[in-house]
């Protein structure tokens, strides 16, 4: 390698993109992670002698399978199903289903990549990767829904297992596909193993997982307030979305303390400079989980302000947590935050902050968390599952809670001790380093395969 940090960098992502030409997702995944530990990798003889880091940007293998399934009209219908097994070094491949039309290979690739590092972060035993379908549950009947997954399970069941490869629902796979995905793969297998998580806590499930990712972002922004100053309480909070990471993100923040100003959906945004207290949020709740409202009702039903096709980021607000979808956060977006008072800013979805606007905070020094740290609460659950699984243990939801919690704090940690340089914490920097020395050097241990 050169000793040009920046030119090694460079190389590399040109040499990537022409094998993978079009996984423009995937390319901003790997970029943001390769800029942090370049340095890293050139300074360690037994990464470079393993070729570790070209090694990474490979999956283990993606399966590409057909889907055939009936309508209740008894139509056929065909999808495409992918699983993809990016890295297994620390433990079973672990990562969520989704089922939606925009699910390609580059978006599964960029997604299993990120879970290999957010799994790292966790200090749980397990891999990385991520899988789905184009198969579009919404307006589907629930018998076409069973379908649908007992015909994409019928494939998957050879490439999973306990100790394997363990998937959990995402985007379009809640408790309904997590439910009928297992059932298919007990009749298939004729076990009742814990190799998918996410199930009903009836029958293998844990407690809090819906609410895991929302409160664990919030645990690792109090945590990460407590170091900047006096703490999460009484700070204004600007979140995106309305989905289960928004609402049990508002939840938490507002137990805490915190008025939460802002909540949206694809239609827009509503403004609640009163802050959205519980009551208030049990009001979304319904909405958006019973009803399938539109954002907009809040602002009618409190009278507060609705700006149609708008994102939140224009309001006053302490700390922002981007909880809604892929690049929803961009350089305007960010410089207009930073306008508008935010100290920190921490992902709940995945990779919602755009190239741009990372810059934007790094110049300003507005210390600004990767979703690989600060939203591994879901996936911290889901490890907790696996173990009460194998124990066949229920824990509690207070010790569940207590556990995350703690696993939050400790990525906060682990994000510290690498990406702290004169006392000022550089979150992306810090925690791609501690996720890729940990996945890194179980690579070397295991040998060239």
């Amino acid at each position: 390698m050169s000793r040009n940090g920046s030119s090694d960098v460079e190389n590399f992502m040109d040499n990537l993109r022409d094998r993978t030409s079009g996984e423009e997702e995937f390319h901003q995944a790997v970029h943001e992670v390769v800029e942090s530990i370049m340095p890293v990798v050139r300074d360690t003889k037994a990464y470079r002698d393993a070729a570790i880091l070209e090694r990474l940007v490979e999956p283990d293998r993606i399966v590409s399978f057909r889907v055939a399934w009936t309508t209740d009209k008894n139509e056929t219908r065909v999808n495409r199903g992918y699983r993809v097994q990016f890295n297994g070094a620390l433990g079973p491949y672990k990562g969520g289903l989704r089922f939606r039309p925009t699910v390609t290979q580059s978006v599964l690739k960029f997604l299993g990549f990120e879970q290999v590092f957010k799994n790292a972060l966790t200090g749980l035993p397990l891999g990385g990767g991520k899988g789905g379908s184009d198969f579009d549950p919404k307006g589907r009947s629930d018998d076409e829904v069973m379908r649908f997954c007992q015909a994409f399970m019928t494939e998957l069941v050879r490439h999973i297992g306990a100790d394997r490869d363990v998937p959990a629902g995402d985007i379009g796979v809640g408790s309904r596909e997590i439910g009928y995905l297992f059932g298919q793969h007990r009749r298939l297998t004729a076990e009742f193993t814990g190799v998918l998580t996410g199930k009903a806590p009836g029958w293998g499930g844990s407690l809090i997982r819906p609410e895991a990712t929302g409160y664990g972002l919030v645990y690792f922004t109090e945590r990460a307030l407590e170091k900047l100053e006096d703490g999460l309480k009484g700070k204004r909070v600007a979140i995106s979305g309305s989905g289960n990471v928004a609402m049990y993100a508002a939840e938490k923040a507002t137990e805490l303390g915190c008025k939460v100003v802002t909540m949206s959906d694809s239609s827009g945004v509503i403004h609640d400079p009163d802050g959205i207290d519980a009551d208030k949020l049990s009001f979304i709740k319904d909405l958006k989980l019973e009803r399938r409202g539109r954002i907009s009702e809040y602002a009618e039903r409190y009278d507060v302000e609705y700006r149609e096709g708008a994102k939140p980021w224009s309001v006053e607000c302490d700390v922002a947590l981007p909880c809604a979808t892929q690049n929803e956060l961009d350089g305007e977006d960010a410089k207009e935050l930073v306008k508008n008072g935010v100290m920190f800013v921490a992902e709940g979805a995945n990779m919602p902050t755009t190239a741009d606007a990372a810059k934007v905070f790094r110049d300003k020094g507005i210390p600004h968390c990767p979703g690989k740290a600060s939203n591994a609460g879901g996936v911290s659950v889901s490890g907790l599952e696996m173990t009460q699984n194998a124990q066949r243990l229920s824990w509690s939801a207070e010790e569940v809670d207590e556990k995350l919690k703690g696993i939050m704090r400790d990525i906060h940690d682990r994000c510290c001790a690498h990406g702290t340089e004169d006392g000022k914490t550089d979150y992306v920097r810090g925690a791609n380093i501690a996720a890729f020395v940990k996945v890194a050097d179980a690579m070397v241990d295991q040998g060239v395969f």
